[in-house]
């Protein structure tokens, strides 16, 4: 079993393979399990049929297979399919899903009559905004798909994580409504992957002021700079080594908390490359650590673990498939107000506030002449909006 690997991130006889809820402490996260060893014991007590990611059989091989299953004529399966179906909800007598019935007791519908009747009054537009559609889109474009290539399929009774990434907090609003990004990742991925598909500024940002040479702005990102990043998992400090300009960012933490007895016992550091999500241990909806540039912080919380299923993205090579990213403004240009800004000013004599935001055109035509001596003083940096990932 997966349990028995060694690279299961210290999985011991006291942790349980089946995720289970702390009931005494009340706690909105599991106990320890290790992630392998309950994706083994789902496979053991399913069936074959169960497991397989081959389409769905059609209408009359179901019907057999309920015939089959509960003994009972085709006749039988027939009706019951139909009492049993989606449209069998509907109320033949009433078409109208807008008329709500009075001195209904269903919260839901009261809380729906109360949204019609202020649609009714403000005059509302029932249309789809661009966010939801972003939204939708983000969710179902990759619902079914299956690789063109036969190598690229997922393996049957493989296990799929549901990873939310929050952002560290940037702006004030965000302390009580952390915005996050949603992945699914399978169980075989290595650490690496879902590292190398996390998207944040901090990455992109280019270091240093460029006022008197903005056109030799260097083209080397954060992320080309600094390679170094680390996950933390119930103790375990994986950290990413797979480049030579990356150091041990875990060091400084493990030896600050032997330094004294601050609770934090056996701290440990492996590498990154080496571990997939089957190797480890951890709780559901606990809250875990993804750090990288050295103090940009993201909170990593594991909200669902399953088997794949046939309607899932069968397509390996798009894992970890992204489902959800956070809607966030972009800042405009402070003079056009519509393109989004690419460079920002402090102490500008040219600007009415500090600090002040341009894209490209605006910055070059304010600041500088026709032969790109500056036109006052100030200090310009290259700004990346958090918006760009929209």
């Amino acid at each position: 079993m997966a349990g028995s690997s060694s690279q299961d991130g210290g999985a011991g006889s006291s942790r349980s393979n089946v995720p289970q809820y702390e009931e005494e402490t009340l706690e909105k996260h599991t106990q320890v399990f290790h992630v392998g060893s309950f994706g083994a014991l789902w496979r053991e007590m399913l069936r074959p049929q169960d497991l397989s990611l081959q389409q769905a059989a059609s209408e009359e091989d179901g019907d057999d297979a309920v015939a089959e299953e509960f003994s009972c004529p085709p006749d039988i399966v027939s009706e019951l399919r139909d009492v049993c179906s989606i449209g069998a909800l509907k109320s033949r007598s009433k078409e109208d899903t807008e008329e709500i019935p009075e001195g209904t007791n269903l919260v839901t519908l009261t809380i729906r009559k109360k949204a019609l009747e202020r649609r009714e009054e403000t005059h509302v537009i029932d249309r789809a905004c661009r966010q939801e559609t972003f939204v939708y889109e983000m969710e179902s474009h990759a619902v079914g798909k299956r690789p063109k290539d036969p190598i690229n399929l997922v393996k049957e009774g493989e296990l799929l994580l549901t990873l939310n990434i929050f952002y560290p907090v940037i702006f004030q609003k965000h302390k009580i409504c952390k915005p996050y990004q949603t992945m699914l990742v399978l169980g075989s991925q290595n650490l690496t992957e879902v590292r190398d598909s996390i998207s944040c500024v901090s990455d992109l940002q280019i270091g240093g002021e460029f006022s008197s040479h903005p056109d030799q702005a260097p083209e080397h990102i954060s992320k080309d700079l600094y390679k170094s990043a680390f996950f933390y998992f119930e103790g375990i400090f994986y950290n990413d080594v797979r480049y030579q300009e990356c150091r041990d960012l875990s060091r400084t933490i493990i030896e600050w908390a032997e330094s004294r007895d601050r609770g934090y016992a056996n701290l440990q550091a492996a590498k990154m490359e080496d571990y997939t999500f089957n190797n480890l241990n951890i709780k559901v909806g606990f809250p875990y650590l993804y750090c990288h540039q050295g103090d940009c912080e993201h909170i990593v919380i594991i909200t669902d673990i399953r088997l794949i299923h046939r309607d899932d993205c069968l397509d390996r090579s798009l894992y970890p498939l992204l489902t959800k990213k956070h809607w966030i403004w972009t800042k405009k240009c402070f003079v056009c107000k519509m393109y989004t800004a690419r460079w920002v000013t402090n102490d500008d004599s040219l600007a009415p506030q500090d600090p002040s935001f341009f894209c490209d055109v605006c910055f070059q035509m304010l600041h500088y002449d026709a032969d790109g001596n500056k036109l006052g003083e100030f200090l310009a940096y290259p700004y990346v909006d958090p918006g760009i990932f929209n």
